[in-house]
Parts: C-alpha cells; sequence; structure tokens
C-alpha cells in the first residue's frame, strides 16, 4: 500500500511523541513480514533526506531507537540495508525502489512494477552494513538541528546515534528549506538549542540540496516538497 507523504509538521509531532527504545546490542530476528512500496521520503525522527540514500528507508510500525538504526530485508534470494527512520502508521513499508528491487531484481528507475506485499525475513544489521547509505560525511546520521532535538537529546551518549550524530540548519527533511551548514551543540549548561552560522530555522528556500522521489509505477524522478 502507499502512504500520502507526512507533512513535516506531522513528523516533528511524532518525533516529540515518539518512544525511543535504546539497546545496548544487535538483536537478531527472523520475523516474517510483508513489505511494502512507499514512493514519498520522510523521517518522523528529522533525518535529513539531501544526506542519505532515501531509495533504503524503513517506514515501520515500531519506533526508531538509538542504536538499532541499519536493518537487513530478505526476500526472493535477494537482500537489502535499509535506515530504519521513520514510523508508519501500521504497514512495514519500504522505499519503492528496495521493494521493486526485492521483488524483481531492478530498479525502479530502471523497470518499475506495481504489486502490494512482499513475504520477507528482516534482522537488525550493524552500522557498518548501512555505511554506504550515510552521504554526511564522517559515517554521521545527518539531522534537521531546529526539529530534532527531542530525539537527539533522548539518546544517551553511548548509544550509536549519540556518538554519530550531525546536525545541520536544514529546516525540513525534504531539505528545501534552510541553510546547508552544520550547527554545534552547547555545553549541556547552556541547554540543547544548536549553535549555527545563520539563526536557527530561518526559512529561506534551499536549492543546492534535492531530495529526489521515485514515483511509483512509473520510475519518474520527482523533486521532494
Amino acid at each position: 500500500m502507499l502512504f500520502s507523504t507526512l507533512s513535516f509538521l506531522t513528523s516533528a509531532a511524532t518525533l516529540a511523541s515518539a518512544a525511543v527504545l535504546p539497546s545496548s546490542s544487535l538483536t537478531k530476528r527472523d520475523n516474517g513480514i510483508s513489505v511494502t512500496p512507499h514512493d514519498r521520503y520522510s523521517s518522523s525522527i528529522g533525518v535529513l533526506g539531501c544526506k542519505i540514500n532515501t531509495n533504503r528507508v524503513a517506514y515501520w510500525p515500531s519506533s526508531p531507537d538509538c542504536n538499532n538504526i541499519c536493518v537487513k530485508v530478505s526476500a526472493n534470494g535477494r537482500s537489502v540495508h535499509l535506515l530504519k527512520i521513520d514510523q508508519s502508521g501500521g504497514a512495514h513499508d519500504i522505499s519503492y525502489d528496495a521493494w521493486n528491487y526485492l521483488s524483481t531484481g531492478q530498479s525502479a528507475k530502471d523497470d518499475p512494477t506495481q504489486g502490494g506485499g512482499i513475504d520477507a525475513t528482516w534482522e537488525d544489521a550493524p552500522m557498518s552494513d548501512c555505511a554506504d547509505l550515510l552521504s554526511a560525511g564522517g559515517g554521521k546520521l545527518a539531522f534537521a538541528a531546529a526539529n530534532s532535538m527531542n530525539f537527539i537529546t533522548s539518546c544517551s551518549a553511548d548509544t550509536w546515534v549519540g556518538k554519530n550524530y550531525a546536525l545541520y540548519n536544514i529546516v525540513n527533511t525534504q531539505c528545501t528549506w534552510g541553510y546547508n551548514e552544520t550547527c554545534t551543540m552547547p555545553d549541556p549548561s547552556q541547554g540543547n538549542q544548536p549553535t549555527c552560522a545563520h539563526q536557527l530555522g530561518t526559512t529561506v528556500a534551499l536549492t543546492s540540496q534535492p531530495v529526489w522521489n521515485i514515483d511509483y509505477g512509473t520510475g519518474q524522478l520527482s523533486l521532494a516538497q
């Protein structure tokens, strides 16, 4: 099934209320699930689509947590690694391109198909298996500085996110507003508002960091909004 794009305000509200489920080690699983295609990028915890491979994202019922961000999904003799950075309304959605690959072995850009759930299994995977999905540099997972602090501050310093997050002065996960500049966290005694070169959260148009969706059934690219 396809889920409509969540507005950024909805994503921010989900971010504020999502339960964080930290764990200290990988929990291997082999649960049978049915994965369905999702063709519009979003992230309930504020991960920037312009700093990751948006064709490899898991939109699942469980809340993203501070350690197990990378998952491996297998079906039809094929596997993909995905970043679990969004929470769905109940389905095990994955990026349309990942779903198409599991279904046919082809990219959705080259040979787009349509359909419903694919029987699959999944397991948590080490972040090293998802390293090639991150493009912010230094192996960091990039977040919107103005709208991700509820999640960031919920992750203790000894979690993977606590050790490997990067903050950017980009307002929305589709990267259409703000400045493509990194921000820093002040000393804890000074609060939890990031410091950036420009005013935090400014809604100036940003055109240098496009996020592209692959449209369901057509394989055409469309600019995420």
